[in-house]
């Protein structure tokens, strides 16, 4: 199978990448304009495989869209390239919006055509599948689970970005045939994840002794998807999920933010005896909430578990303690990051 991916370089995109390299025998055409979390390094080895090719495209443009399409010739399109971060839509909506909805639409409209250029018989294979995040559906109470069925009411400009996107998905399918699948995942987390969401964050500030920020009192909850699950459950979607359909992606592991920033701390305790920043709890400090915090995130999986056969294999316990020891030995990794465009700076704040 032939695959075209946009976002390869980010960080789901990236474990995207990766497993479809390591684990069968496909190739990939990376689409990804590499804006600053995108990251060529995150590709590991993939990125020097002779199945991967990684072009450097906006989304937006559709000329070039229209040019890999055409040298490529993809069996499938998995959508991933997104502008992700809530804190940074709040202080500016406008990427958001051009990546995520217009990007979006510009890329439904390449695949339409192209898709309309095959025989029927690869007109019947391809699939055109748009990932996207349980945070279209708002915030929940203290009970109950996202599913499928779950109307949208997203509350930042960032969950109404990919709430648009999603229809946009969905319109192009209703409308034109054109066979998506789309998904709806947790939070993720894992290797290369970009240092301004949390867990990664918390990990590199903890490392270097700085002052860990939590917002409010850490009570928000949130359900924890290891990256490598969802990127198995992204190509078993593709290779077995039913055109036109959604599913849902999570990890089952609930967690208040306060006891996940308090399980790196005690996890770093024992795997740095010698840090002088030890008891690395006492770094914790509570900051203004940022506006629009939604309360509470959790994802029933039972579709994909029962239709498809999925389960995630990482306990959160297991993989957070992967993912601490992961960048603890990666701080090149992590250092080249953040000597770009992002250093740990506090974002979406409320502006008077």
């Amino acid at each position: 199978m032939k695959l075209l991916i946009t976002g390869g370089c980010g960080f789901i995109g990236s474990a995207v990448v990766r497993h479809v390299i390591r684990d069968t025998g496909w190739s990939v055409a990376n689409v990804d304009k590499l804006t600053y979390a995108g990251n060529l390094d995150s590709l590991a080895e993939a990125r020097t495989s002779n199945r991967h090719r990684h072009f450097r495209v906006d989304i937006c443009n559709r000329h070039a869209l229209d040019a890999v399409l055409a040298e490529v010739r993809p069996d499938a399109v998995l959508h991933l390239a997104a502008e992700s971060h809530v804190d940074r839509s709040i202080d500016g909506a406008a990427p958001f919006i051009q990546t995520n909805v217009v990007g979006t639409w510009t890329l439904l409209e390449a695949a339409l055509a192209y898709w309309r250029t095959l025989d029927a018989a690869r007109r019947q294979r391809f699939r055109f599948q748009h990932i996207s995040t349980d945070e279209v559906f708002g915030s929940l109470g203290p009970t109950g689970k996202f599913t499928e069925r779950t109307p949208y009411a997203p509350n930042s400009p960032y969950s109404a970005s990919k709430a648009a996107s999603d229809h946009l998905v969905r319109a192009w399918h209703h409308t034109h045939g054109l066979p998506v699948l789309t998904t709806n995942c947790s939070n993720n987390y894992g290797p290369y994840h970009f240092p301004e969401k949390l867990i990664p964050l918390i990990i590199i500030r903890a490392l270097r002794g700085e002052r860990l920020p939590v917002y409010g009192r850490g009570e928000n909850v949130r359900d924890w998807l290891h990256v490598e699950d969802h990127a198995d459950a992204l190509t078993l979607v593709l290779r077995t999920g039913r055109p036109g359909e959604t599913y849902n992606v999570g990890g089952d592991n609930e967690r208040r933010n306060i006891d996940v920033v308090r399980a790196i701390c005690r996890l770093l305790d024992e795997l740095r005896p010698d840090s002088p920043h030890r008891p690395h709890e006492r770094l914790i400090e509570f900051v203004i909430d940022r506006p629009g915090h939604d309360a509470r995130y959790a994802i029933d999986a039972s579709k994909i578990r029962k239709e498809l056969g999925w389960h995630p294999r990482h306990s959160f316990e297991a993989g957070l303690r992967e993912t601490v020891e992961w960048f603890m030995h990666n701080e090149l990794w992590w250092e080249r990051v953040m000597s770009g465009a992002y250093r740990g700076e506090r974002l979406g704040l409320a502006r008077e």
